[in-house]
């Protein structure tokens, strides 16, 4: 049986929220130089995309598998500038 896709949103969600660094302070995220991107504006990025679907999961909206796809993506790119910047644990 395949899962639900709201579910597949919330897992994908909750495991952005316990792997980016988004409790980081401006100075760490800005203390050395963003040679791959500002982390800072990647963050805020995808922290305004996991708050939208969290809202829209809330009011009832089904995302499709596009939808689960691009998030997925995003957070992906996002999470191999921050390891480039040494923001995150490196596997």
């Amino acid at each position: 049986m395949k899962p639900k896709a709201d579910i597949v949103m919330v897992d994908i969600i909750q495991q952005i929220r316990a792997t980016f660094p988004f409790e980081l302070s401006e100075e760490a995220l800005c203390a050395e130089s963003c040679s791959y991107g500002c982390p800072k504006k990647l963050l805020e990025y995808l922290h305004m995309e996991i708050t939208e679907w969290e809202k829209r999961l809330e009011n009832g909206e089904a995302p499709n598998l596009n939808d689960i796809k691009n998030l997925s993506k995003t957070s992906r790119k996002i999470y191999k500038i921050l390891e480039k910047n040494n923001l995150v644990n490196t596997r």
